[in-house]
């Protein structure tokens, strides 16, 4: 068998976000976020594009998964030492900007809520646990969405400022790795995610979309500024959901149409953050599309002084794609949509599965940036059965993650820098994309379910021992 030579210090972890495992979406001050709006279930986002959706909480109609998630708020100590005992050397967590702002625009911060993330952070130092911060991972105040309208206004650079700063500040002597926004292109699929507002047709998007990410880019170089202002021996880093695009053959034509999609999605934020200014290809974009971005006097000095240290991104799929579509071919289990590529099989829901696209993605973006790579995110979501006994047999979830993992090897092989390696959803936890606790990605069981019911007792799977020992011997034993 193979061993691969994974770097001394290598982060080996798993990662959550704030609104998928806190609960407690009440206590302590905190305010609505998004998430908290959104209802159980996988028509959730067809729910909240829907004309006239209010951003209220409607219990008589809806259940709301996010309200208890798997309670981590009481629950992190215990969480906490189970990813000690698997031997995490990283966790990457999100910080909920509603518990430290409750509607966004307060001109102070909530000390219940800041002191709460200080519980967390002394446990992990307590285990020797690195936490990987993401200072926002869609959870957007509902107050910014339903006062300003979002990223689209202006004022929420200032508010996202002031959040940002705030607990840089408060935890620059706990926290080291930090990233701005997640998935920060996911926008571009999915309106809502990243840009706290959604539109009702294709037509109306282009401009409030892209003047919505001129301002969040410009509010992630300020927080870059002041994260290296503030603690100047952290790191901190954009985050991309990132899929290679791979032509449907080798059509000139669909190469091409490949390739702009790729240039789209996967680089231009990427180029933006990393590189400190606009791609060349998306000026025909904006031609095209007719958008005429509202640039502010010192906006463009101030994204070529907010460059990211390193690039986090989340993998979880390829993209194959032709110029001209059809229903017979479409890939619609994808998240980001394409056509179905027959050499890959696919997960419970639909999502391709493709290792070899991962070492891939980390030659890409290496050649293209040269900064250290952090794979932020990468599982897969599956159906797990509970024996008789208690156990939880998930040697599909090992395959997955032994493969992928080993593609990692073959990158660093290949030459590429390569911090460290979060698995998404390290314990089971409400799925962003359609509200199920059945679609469970953990080492850690949690007994929580669709309709709300469950103990949340936690459980190890097999998939904790298996992890356990990779990380135990640096990724030597897959």
């Amino acid at each position: 068998m193979k061993k691969y030579d994974f770097p001394k210090g290598f982060l080996w972890g798993g990662a959550t976000a704030a609104n998928q495992i806190e609960g407690g979406y009440k206590e302590g001050n905190k305010g609505l976020n998004i998430a908290d709006v959104l209802p159980g279930g996988k028509e959730r986002y067809n729910i909240l594009m829907k004309p006239g959706f209010d951003f209220e909480i409607h219990e008589d109609l809806f259940f709301y998964p996010n309200h208890e998630a798997i309670d981590f708020y009481h629950r992190y100590e215990e969480d906490i030492a189970l990813f000690a005992e698997m031997g995490f050397k990283a966790f990457r967590l999100s910080i909920a900007w509603t518990r430290i702002f409750p509607n966004g625009d307060e001109s102070e911060p909530n000390e219940e809520g800041l002191a709460f993330y200080d519980r967390v952070f002394d446990k992990l130092q307590k285990y020797g646990i690195e936490p990987v911060v993401t200072i926002s991972h869609y959870e957007m105040p509902v107050h910014l969405v339903k006062e300003y309208g979002g990223w689209r206004n202006r004022k929420v650079v200032s508010f996202f400022e002031r959040y940002a700063k705030a607990i840089l500040g408060r935890y620059k002597d706990k926290v080291k790795y930090w990233m701005t926004f997640n998935e920060i292109n996911s926008g571009l699929v999915m309106p809502i995610n990243g840009l706290g507002f959604s539109y009702q047709t294709e037509e109306d998007k282009y401009q409030p979309t892209f003047q919505a990410y001129h301002h969040q880019l410009v509010a992630s170089a300020i927080a870059v500024k002041a994260c290296h202002e503030l603690i100047p021996e952290s790191k901190i880093g954009c985050m991309l959901l990132f899929a290679p695009v791979y032509a449907y053959d080798s059509n000139p034509e669909n190469v091409m149409y490949a390739l702009q999609e790729e240039q789209l999605f996967n680089y231009f934020c990427g180029d933006v953050q990393v590189r400190g200014e606009y791609p060349a290809f998306i000026k025909r974009y904006f031609k095209e599309h007719h958008i005429s971005l509202d640039i502010q006097e010192g906006d463009l000095d101030l994204l070529k002084d907010g460059t990211v240290d390193y690039i986090g991104f989340s993998y979880y799929m390829s993209r194959t794609e032709k110029k001209v579509k059809s229903d017979a071919d479409s890939s619609e289990g994808n998240i980001i949509g394409g056509v179905r590529n027959p050499f890959l099989e696919t997960s419970d829901w639909g999502w391709e599965i493709d290792p070899e696209g991962l070492r891939i993605s980390l030659n890409k973006l290496y050649d293209r940036y040269q900064k250290p790579l952090f794979v932020v995110e990468n599982g897969l979501g599956a159906y797990d059965k509970e024996e008789e006994d208690g156990s939880i047999h998930d040697d599909y979830r090992i395959d997955y993650l032994r493969e992928h993992i080993k593609a990692m090897g073959e990158a660093i092989e290949d030459g590429v820098e390569l911090m460290g390696y979060t698995s998404w959803g390290c314990i089971d936890m409400v799925s962003m994309s359609t509200g199920e606790f059945s679609k469970r990605y953990g080492y850690i069981y949690v007994d929580k379910h669709d309709d709300g019911s469950g103990t949340l007792e936690r459980k190890k799977k097999k998939s904790f021992y298996w992890y356990k020992d990779v990380i135990e011997s640096n990724g030597e034993k897959l």
